[in-house]
């Protein structure tokens, strides 16, 4: 047998009020769902969410917790605690991350930089493997849960606390 992702992401979520970036995650070792919590420190409403993303994917305490969060999905939950940030409603967040994440048809790629050239790749190859459906894919979905309910959410957000309770 090859070898088997410890831990599985199932849901990730924001958690505006202390801001944080929630994982509901299958511990496979333990047969055991479990919801981390990563508090988001030394983010603005001027922060970069792509390297913020990145900087959270590859912090040694989570990687092997978002393994299966695609860097996206982690921008786009940053996106929207950015937003949230500038006093943004949700709504509007989320459509501004939509907006920036179409892809123009007429666009001429020829006329954009590296950086803006490797996001619409990124889109596209995300589009690409959206619609591509693999048979051996255990059903994977990412949803995102921007708004948990209030009473757990002020239970389950201890300030500035890291935690793998059961749920």
């Amino acid at each position: 047998a090859g070898a088997v992702m410890t831990f599985s992401a199932q849901k990730c979520g924001v958690c505006f009020q202390p801001p944080s970036i929630i994982l509901i995650y299958r511990d496979n070792s333990q047969d055991k769902t479990r919801r981390r919590i990563m508090p988001v420190r030394n983010f603005s409403r001027f922060s970069d969410c792509s390297r913020a993303a990145e900087q959270l994917k590859n912090n040694p305490r989570h990687k092997a917790y978002l393994e299966g969060v695609s860097l996206r999905q982690l921008q786009k939950l940053y996106s929207l605690l950015r937003g949230h940030l500038e006093g943004q409603s949700l709504a509007e967040s989320l459509e501004k991350f939509q907006q920036e994440e179409t892809i123009d048809p007429e666009e001429d790629m020829n006329k954009l930089d590296d950086k803006e050239l490797a996001k619409r790749k990124s889109i596209m190859d995300e589009l690409f493997e959206k619609n591509r459906k693999k048979k051996d894919d255990p059903d994977f979905v990412y949803n995102i849960e921007v708004e948990f309910p209030l009473d757990e959410q002020l239970e389950s957000c201890p300030w500035d606390m890291e935690s793998d309770e059961e749920i």
